[in-house]
C-alpha cells in the first residue's frame, strides 16, 4: 500500500511539475500566435523542454504503476496532483488560496486514504 501511494505521489508531482514548467513558458514565450516564428521560438525554449522531461518521467513512472498495481486504486489516487498543483499555484505563482479550495483539498486528501483501505 505505502508504496503505491509512494510511487503515485512521484509521479503526480511529475505531473504537476511540468504543468508548472509549462505555465512558467507560456508566461515567458508571451502573445499566443499562430506564426512561424512564434513556433520557432517555442522549439528552442528551456522551460518548455523541462516541462517534456517532467512529463516524461511521470509517463515512465505511471507505466509502472499500471503494470503492477490495481487499476482501481492507482487511477484514482492520481487526483494528488491537485494538491501538488494548488501548493505550487500558492508557493510558485503567489495565488491567493480561498479556504474553500484548502477544504476540498483536504477532502481529495481524505478521498484518497480511503480509497487504499
Amino acid at each position: 500500500m505505502w508504496k503505491l501511494i509512494g510511487l503515485v505521489s512521484l509521479q503526480t508531482f511529475f505531473l504537476a511539475g511540468g504543468q508548472v514548467l509549462l505555465k512558467i513558458a507560456m508566461q515567458q514565450l508571451g502573445k499566443f500566435e499562430w506564426t512561424w516564428a512564434y513556433f520557432k521560438t517555442v522549439l528552442v525554449d528551456w522551460w518548455l523542454l523541462a516541462c517534456g522531461i517532467s512529463f516524461g518521467f511521470a509517463a515512465v513512472l505511471w507505466l509502472y504503476i499500471i503494470k503492477r498495481f490495481p487499476f482501481s486504486q492507482a487511477y484514482p489516487l492520481t487526483s494528488m496532483a491537485f494538491v501538488f498543483g494548488m501548493i505550487a499555484a500558492w508557493l510558485v505563482f503567489g495565488e491567493s488560496i480561498p479556504l474553500s479550495r484548502w477544504i476540498g483539498l483536504i477532502m481529495v486528501v481524505a478521498g484518497c486514504f480511503l480509497i487504499m483501505r
